[in-house]
């Protein structure tokens, strides 16, 4: 008898592929953008003021868009199209993108008048010169998330439709917008007599715009033609507003953790805020190839199984789609823990990012990187839930994780400088204790909801791929350490070639390990690798 997991599988990796391929662009350019950004204005008070600036429109993005709106949407709008056909399902879209650019528009009138309040928590340890840069750029990017917000609900429908790529690559017009921002308009605003680091405000309200602006050529091959349309008592609506509230409670308490994160990381100095944004856009290369791109693919899927009621297909595939996130997770994290000092270097280090800055931001990305499984395999738990029509639970487990974090924040802003480490390290660490708090939790509740995974091998496949990560991760070390009594350090060229063959050896140890294991995501990862995917 064939094993029926193996199905699920290829058809996943067959799904994920081209959000991988899409998403690894648009990472790669945002690390380009966050080069940029470190080369022009370095880790200090022009990018600390930008980055709380923009984590405001970019909180209720999270909040009332790509996250709770995504989640609730796109099982709605598949089980709609699914029982009444493509009509009824474009029909709602209009519906909801009416009335979300209704709310959204008032949010962002909200947000540009209501500025200097906001800013008066968000940058608590600001000196108001500080303040105020932030308060401008706050203003400019007020219309973000407008922007975005319908952004999410075009993806939902491409998503839904069976498009991926298209929706998945959105996000890179967004860091060209910005780092085309930063180039051209430094020097005209210099010459002008204005803040350079206003570019970055501007540079991100135009990618804003782009990301949707790219998705509309797709939407109507699709045969969306968009028409107002509110009715605020349409079922669809109710039950996507159904969704989306708890979902709302849930990730407010997470925006409350980050209010709280951001205002700590002000109080300590010029530097931290700007710190903890560079290591965490390391994690998000991983966290956005893998954990969103395997999230997605296993949302549209998920929604599809519950509208058909196919409770095997949907385990089947929810297991698959875990032993992937830990075959393609655990060694990114070996990786970025083994290398995080002279990948840092070689990405930053450079015009106004010195030696001290890339210390500094190689500490955070340790404390991120050992949260980097949990954090991804909640990509894939919660759009289950949600597609399940269950919102309570993951309210309970982000009020929980969140309440973990602060608590383990406070704690450790003051335990960790009586050891002699740097305080500000507490926010990132506490960052990984409540991705992991957050991770059992809803692992707990699906494995109730659904019963045992232990037929699908979930856990055996995690914990030997963490072991073997655990060895790939100290042989590169190793190596890396070696390679410098060879080839001491040199130029960009010299340590990109370094890094590349430290990287490559990785993959390969990665490789053998998991096929001497016999793990199955891992032989498959093999087959794809030598054009062999379809065999296996």
């Amino acid at each position: 008898m064939p094993d029926r997991t193996r199905s699920p599988t290829r058809s996943l990796f067959r799904t994920v592929g081209p959000i991988s391929l899409a998403t690894s662009l648009s990472r790669v350019l945002g690390l380009v953008r966050e080069q940029v950004i470190a080369g022009y204005f370095g880790a200090g008070v022009v990018t600390d003021a930008f980055y709380i600036a923009f984590r405001i429109p970019n909180l209720l993005r999270d909040l009332f868009a790509e996250g709770a709106l995504s989640s609730a949407f796109v099982p709605t709008f598949t089980a709609v199209r699914e029982r009444e056909g493509p009509g009824a399902a474009w029909a709602l879209a209009n519906r909801v993108l009416t009335s979300l650019a209704l709310i959204l528009g008032g949010v962002t009138v909200l947000i540009f008048l209501f500025a200097p309040q906001i800013l008066a928590v968000y940058g608590i340890g600001f000196d108001p010169a500080k303040r105020e840069l932030a308060v401008t750029m706050t203003r400019i990017l007020s219309p973000f998330l407008l922007c975005v917000g319908l952004a999410a609900v075009a993806m939902g429908m491409l998503n839904a439709s069976g498009r991926f790529f298209v929706p998945a690559l959105a996000p890179a017009w967004f860091n060209v917008c910005s780092i085309l921002g930063v180039v051209t308009l430094v020097p005209v605003l210099s010459r002008a007599g204005l803040e350079p680091g206003l570019a970055l405000a501007i540079g991100a309200i135009a990618g804003g715009a782009v990301q949707l602006l790219v998705q509309l050529p797709s939407l109507h091959r699709v045969g969306f033609r968009f028409r107002p349309a509110f009715a605020w008592a349409d079922p669809g609506q109710r039950r996507i507003r159904r969704l989306m509230l708890p979902a709302i409670f849930g990730l407010g308490a997470t925006q409350l953790n980050i209010v709280v994160d951001s205002s700590l990381a002000t109080l300590q100095g010029d530097g931290p805020v700007s710190y903890l944004q560079y290591a965490f856009r390391m994690i998000m290369l991983p966290i956005g190839v893998f954990g969103v791109a395997i999230g997605t693919a296993n949302l549209a899927r998920v929604s599809r199984d519950v509208a058909r009621n196919d409770t095997a297909g949907l385990r089947r595939g929810l297991a698959s789609a875990l032993r992937m996130a830990a075959v393609l997770t655990l060694p990114s994290t070996a990786g970025l823990i083994a290398l995080r000092e002279p990948a840092i270097a070689l990405l930053f280090e450079r015009g106004r990012f010195v030696a001290h800055d890339t210390v500094q931001t190689a500490a955070a990305l340790l404390c991120y990187a050992l949260g980097l499984y949990a954090y991804s395999a909640t990509k894939i738990q919660v759009p289950t839930y949600y597609a399940l029509d269950d919102t309570r639970r993951p309210v309970i487990a982000s009020a929980v994780a969140v309440a973990t974090k602060i608590v383990t924040s406070v704690a450790l802003l003051w335990l960790l400088p009586r050891f002699g480490v740097t305080a500000f390290l507490g926010l990132a660490l506490s960052t990984s204790v409540a991705a992991w708090t957050n991770y059992v939790q809803l692992a707990l509740g699906l494995r109730r909801r659904l019963g045992s995974f232990a037929e699908f091998r979930v856990l055996r496949t995690t914990i030997v791929v963490a072991l073997v990560s655990v060895v790939m991760g100290v042989a590169v070390h190793a190596a890396y350490v070696a390679s410098l009594t060879v080839a001491p350090r040199g130029g960009t060229a010299v340590e990109a070639s370094r890094i590349g063959l430290l990287v490559i050896l990785g993959a390969v140890l990665t490789l053998v390990g998991l096929g001497l294991a016999r793990v199955e995501e891992g032989r498959a990862l093999i087959g794809r690798l030598v054009g062999r995917g379809d065999r296996g």
